[in-house]
Formats: C-alpha cells, sequence, structure tokens
C-alpha cells in the first residue's frame, strides 16, 4: 500500500468516525453531514452518500466532490446531498477551511427564529463570539427556486457562504483570519433550519458543533430561570434587576477563553472517539 493510499485511508477512517461522534451528541440524527477538504486535492472534498450519519461505515459511503460546482469526481457514484453547495461554496470562499457541518439540531433552532441571540455564557463556548449571525434564505431565492429552505443549488450556497465574516465587529479584517483564509465567526445559524460551523480541522469543527449544543442548552436553561424569576413579581428596584440578569462572555473573555481551549482538542477527540468505538451501532471498516 502505497503511502497516498495510507494517508486516504487514515483520513477516511477519521471521516467515518466524525460521522459517529456527531450523531452520538446530539448533533445530527437522520439529516445533516460533514465534509472534509481533500489534503491531497484542496479542489476537492469529500461527503458521505445520502444515508444517516451514525449508519456511514466504509469508503465506499464517501462520495468525492469538486468544489467548483459541488458534482462528483466519480460518474457513477451514489446519490448525494442535496445542499452539498452549503460545502462546496464555504470551501470556495474560505481557502482555509477544511471541514464544514451542517445541522438541524432541535436545541438550537430556537435561536434561528426566536428574537433572542444565540450568545456564549460558557467559557467553552468563547468561539461563538459576542455575535452570531442569523442567516435567513427567503433573502436569497431566486426566481424559480423552491422556498423549502434547502440550499440546493450554487447560487443559494453562495449566498450563504457570504454570511460568514471575513471581518471583526469594527470592520477591520482580522490578521489571524487573514493569514489563514477562514472566516472571523466559524458558525452561523440558519433561519428555520439549523446552523452550520466550518473550521481548519475535524477536531475542531466537531468542537464548535458540540459545545454550541451545550451553549444553546445551558442559555436556555437560563433565560427560563430568569423568566420564572420575573413572573414571581418580587419587589425589587430596577438596579437590583438588572443586575439579576443572565451573563454572558464579554468579547475579551471569549477571545481569551477559546485561544486557551483551542489547545486542548486531543482531550475531547480522545474521549468521543473512544465513545463511538466501543458503541454497537456505529461500524468502522475503513
Amino acid at each position: 500500500m502505497s503511502e497516498d493510499t495510507k494517508s486516504r485511508q487514515a483520513l477516511l477512517r477519521t471521516f467515518v468516525t466524525c460521522n459517529h461522534i456527531l450523531h452520538k451528541n446530539g448533533i445530527l440524527d437522520a439529516y445533516g453531514h460533514i465534509s472534509v477538504r481533500n489534503p491531497e486535492n484542496p479542489n476537492t472534498f469529500f461527503m458521505s452518500r445520502n444515508m444517516p450519519p451514525a449508519l456511514v461505515s466504509s469508503a465506499d459511503d464517501v462520495v468525492e466532490y469538486q468544489i467548483e460546482d459541488a458534482e462528483p469526481i466519480a460518474k457513477n457514484a451514489p446519490r448525494g446531498f442535496i445542499e452539498r453547495y452549503i460545502h462546496s461554496e464555504i470551501m470556495k470562499r474560505f481557502s482555509g477551511v477544511n471541514v464544514v457541518v451542517h445541522a438541524h439540531t432541535p436545541d438550537i433552532l430556537p435561536f434561528t427564529i426566536a428574537p433572542v441571540p444565540l450568545r456564549p455564557a460558557i467559557h467553552m463556548a468563547g468561539f461563538l463570539g459576542t455575535h452570531v449571525p442569523v442567516w435567513d434564505i427567503a433573502d436569497a431565492y431566486c426566481s424559480g427556486d423552491k422556498p423549502d429552505l434547502l440550499v440546493r443549488n450554487a447560487s443559494l450556497g453562495q449566498a450563504f457562504a457570504a454570511a460568514y465574516p471575513a471581518t471583526d465587529a469594527s470592520g477591520a479584517q482580522s490578521r489571524e483570519s487573514v493569514a489563514r483564509d477562514v472566516p472571523t465567526q466559524p458558525l452561523v445559524l440558519m433561519r428555520g433550519h439549523g446552523f452550520t460551523a466550518c473550521a481548519e480541522s475535524l477536531e475542531t469543527a466537531l468542537f464548535y458543533a458540540i459545545y454550541t449544543l451545550n451553549a444553546a442548552r445551558v442559555q436556555t436553561s437560563a433565560l427560563a430561570l430568569r423568566s420564572a424569576q420575573l413572573l414571581q413579581g418580587n419587589d425589587q428596584t430596577a438596579s437590583e434587576t438588572k443586575a439579576e440578569a443572565v451573563v454572558f462572555l464579554s468579547e475579551a473573555e471569549a477571545q481569551h477563553t477559546w485561544a486557551m481551549n483551542k489547545g486542548t482538542m486531543a482531550r475531547p477527540w480522545a474521549l468521543w472517539s473512544r465513545e463511538v468505538e466501543v458503541d454497537p451501532l456505529y461500524r468502522n471498516d475503513v
């Protein structure tokens, strides 16, 4: 076996494991998908064929696509996901993005439709920054598009990829993002649909997805407790009420917590990969 073949096999084995981890942690169910750029050819990427992520198990379940048009390399490739344009257009816009995760996670969905922004309140979610964009596909439909919320063509994919900021809140380009050609915000919510996260590595993309779910759950619980307090109708001054509002990370806290956490990717990866390895639901025959 050549070194190139071994390298490809190792990547695909890890990719299959990632599908299982995202299912195990409640990010993906029967729907949703993950992609990874081909390190041997940055103009192509891998996704599973159209199947539940938990059941992806072999190299035959993985399809290679061109980033330019999201068309499969192999003429006889099995049927793929309609929304592969999400992945191709993000990778096309940001050459430093190697992994894209798209999911419809229920605990995150409320933040795509309610007038409450998703914000990090826990140190594990500092990567969210102080503003998480919400993209509304209704603003991108063209004549002839089916209004079914699906990013089903390159035009819609391009419009969605443009929702990822390449500048910071002040409008200045981030030195770090320019150097690596990645967005300054790795995650965008999709109105009534879900979210998409992008990263430079598989491990980081999984971290984004899983800890976004954790952040959403914590924020929802905190807001529920806050609402319960207000419904009690106790006599508090305005200043006291303001002081007891939900507390979120400051911009500096978000930056520094992520700077610390991004050096620890090996720890959750070791746990997550072992969990799916011993679970009989998941098979990895690559």
